[in-house]
């Protein structure tokens, strides 16, 4: 294996979903595997059920049983388990999701050894893959923890736009009590040093969004603003950090105010998701900033209402791995020996 080429993990995700079928779309193109040496962490029973019933010919992989087996210019897929496995295009199934935890294990255990330079992560169920080795909310949480990061940040990249979030997955009747200065303060820190460190932006702007509707409009809405979100601020310009807001999320985003930063860091999940989503889905990506590891994953889920009937697209997963390689090539401009 030639690694002056980026070895790049996949994680396969859950298998009813459409993580198998976009993975297949994507390397079916040969000319992607000449950039990086892609590492699908699964089984090769389960890409080759999915490459019979989509009907993709002539698509090719090389099985392997450890990642220094790879072989340069080729698909390979890493054996994570050798025994049957029942496939149910999407179905919802506690087997399911033992198995994309057992892809997820081996892959970040590689991935945390050095063994691939980067990691992306197909989508999983966050309900069926709960068990007593994941008892995290997501992808972001049990990476901050196996990576052993003090803190992470969800950002969502694009052409156009970074959106990173203070308070990730938790139910909106805990948001309000989530924020706290340490917090948002942490979220800002981990969000300039990715934009500096992973971008190449030497003195990035950010923009903070408020949590009430019109930024609490003085008051009238909500006090967060007056009383915590803004006083931040103003210590963060303080300390020399290029840091404006809050701004009235809808406003912000229907002006195309977004445009004037480099990124934005929203209160809560949907509050930063659905503008995201709306602007970029299909080409969006979701990385996890602030680790000592690159991990990419694209911008949807499961998707199980198309899972197996041959329409997913793989678009947003392409933009994941050629984010991933971009990351890899900008950290080790960074450090060279990296």
């Amino acid at each position: 294996m030639d690694r002056s080429v980026p070895v790049i993990g996949i994680s396969i995700g859950d298998i009813n979903g459409v993580g198998p079928e976009i993975i297949i779309k994507s390397f079916n193109d040969t000319r992607l595997s000449k950039l990086i040496t892609p590492v699908v962490y699964g089984n090769g029973k389960i890409i080759s059920y999915y490459r019979k019933l989509l009907e993709i010919e002539g698509f090719r992989y090389n099985q392997i049983k450890e990642v220094d087996q790879a072989k340069s210019k080729s698909l390979n897929v890493l054996n994570c388990w050798e025994e049957a496995v029942t496939i149910k295009p999407g179905v919802a199934t506690e087997e399911a999701g033992s198995y994309a935890l057992k892809s997820l294990e081996k892959a970040t255990s590689d991935l945390i050894a050095g063994k691939i330079d980067g990691l992306v992560t197909c989508p999983i169920n966050k309900k069926t893959i709960q068990q007593e080795a994941f008892d995290f909310p997501g992808h972001t949480e049990y990476l901050t923890q196996r990576t052993g990061a003090e803190r992470g940040l969800m950002l969502m990249i694009s052409e156009n736009l970074r959106i990173g979030v203070v308070t990730g997955h938790i139910p909106l009747s805990q948001v309000a009590s989530s924020i706290t200065k340490k917090q948002v303060t942490d979220k800002v820190e981990i969000l300039e040093e990715a934009l500096k460190k992973d971008f190449g932006i030497e003195k990035p702007k950010i923009a903070v969004l408020g949590l009430n509707p019109h930024a609490g409009d003085q008051g009238l809405l909500g006090i967060e603003e007056q009383e915590l979100i803004g006083p931040i601020i103003s210590d963060l310009k303080n300390n020399g950090k290029l840091v404006f807001g809050p701004f009235p999320a809808d406003g912000f985003f229907g002006s195309q105010t977004y445009l004037k930063y480099d990124a934005v860091l929203a209160m809560y999940h949907d509050q930063g998701l659905i503008p995201f989503k709306s602007l970029s889905f299909g080409t969006g990506v979701n990385y996890t900033a602030g680790l000592p590891v690159i991990r990419t994953s694209p911008d949807h889920g499961t998707a199980y209402p198309i899972a197996g009937r041959g329409i997913a697209d793989e678009s947003s997963f392409r933009a994941a791995l050629f984010s991933n390689l971009d990351l890899i090539k900008h950290r080790k401009q960074l450090v060279p020996n990296l």
